[in-house]
């Protein structure tokens, strides 16, 4: 008996000490054995780096293979209409982020956010502002004041982006005369901040952290309504004084006619993604926070994210 209670509580203990990762629930079934996870970001940016470090964990929980392309061009409207025209078989899913919305609004694309099915989010992203670390501006004010005196310059990634969205916002509040430059990505913008030519830019964490562990730029607030908790002595812009406030959505759609059996598989297990301890660690070091949004809200999400886009966009005059 004796025996047999020591053997028990061997193996228990060897249990104890299997990582988290041999733990997990049987995979889920999938139709198919390869997934491409396009984005429209380049190498490097901002969802191009989120996917990849995404499909390391959806990969304990989904019984397939994931990898990522970047098919970049027209902001967006090249890899949208890429994954409209395919299966609604689960083999090709889009990264949606706002550029997909800003891109179907400004340019008119020939396959808009409207012909792609949302299928669930993942992240709210941080929007942040930054400059050069030997830069004379030690505040967002000081970029500020700069663009009253004078006409500032300033940084967005692309032209039909959330970061051109938010400068133009905080240009309209604060009542300053910037030029909104606009890159074909955000390395494009990095280089423009790191040489002088641009006073600030607008971006995310995972973008510039390696500027910022290197002491080249330095964060002067964040869009986001709370400051951020890797950056707590970082304002928000509106505690600066400046009515803006953006948080950027990062989510997974597909074509149009996905399966409901193919839904399920999703919101099962981007809810057991979200909730591995590995990963929360990996995206909370990111600044990332995890946002869920089920299939049957995610549309309605999307749709109203449009609208009020839409609002401001014929408001500031960029649209009719």
């Amino acid at each position: 008996m004796m025996k047999i209670g020591t053997a028990l509580l061997a193996g228990l203990a060897l249990l104890a000490t299997v990582p988290a990762a041999a733990q997990t629930p049987a995979k889920l079934p999938y139709p198919v054995k390869l997934v491409t996870l396009v984005t429209h970001s380049t190498p490097g940016a901002g969802s191009d780096v989120v996917l990849r470090e995404m499909i390391k964990y959806l990969e304990r929980y989904i019984d397939t293979k994931f990898i990522v392309e970047n098919d970049e061009g027209g902001s967006g409207a090249k890899a949208m209409a890429r994954v409209a025209g395919a299966k609604p078989d689960g083999s090709m899913l889009y990264a949606t982020t706002p550029t997909y919305i800003l891109t179907s609004l400004l340019s008119k694309p020939s396959r808009t956010y409207r012909d792609l099915e949302p299928l669930v989010n993942t992240f709210t992203d941080s929007e942040v502002v930054y400059t050069r670390a030997d830069a004379p501006y030690k505040s967002l004010n000081d970029v500020i004041a700069k663009a009253r005196a004078s006409r500032g310059r300033w940084g967005v990634s692309n032209p039909a982006s959330l970061e051109r969205e938010s400068a133009e916002q905080l240009k309209t509040n604060a009542k300053v005369n910037a030029a909104i430059v606009s890159h074909d990505g955000g390395g494009d913008m990095m280089i423009n901040v790191l040489n002088g030519t641009l006073d600030m830019g607008v971006g995310e964490i995972d973008e510039i952290r390696a500027q910022l562990e290197g002491r080249k730029v330095r964060v002067l607030a964040t869009f986001n309504p709370n400051r951020l908790p890797g950056f707590p002595t970082v304002p928000t812009v509106s505690e600066l004084g400046y009515k803006v406030v953006v948080s950027k959505f990062r989510g997974l759609a597909g074509p149009k006619g996905l399966p409901p059996s193919l839904i399920k598989t999703w919101e099962q297990a981007i809810q057991r993604v979200l909730a591995d301890p590995e990963f929360k660690k990996s995206y909370a070091e990111d600044d990332l926070v995890a946002d869920y949004i089920p299939h049957d809200q995610y549309g309605p999400f999307i749709e109203k994210f449009a609208a009020d886009s839409g609002n401001f966009l014929k408001t500031a005059g960029m649209i009719r």
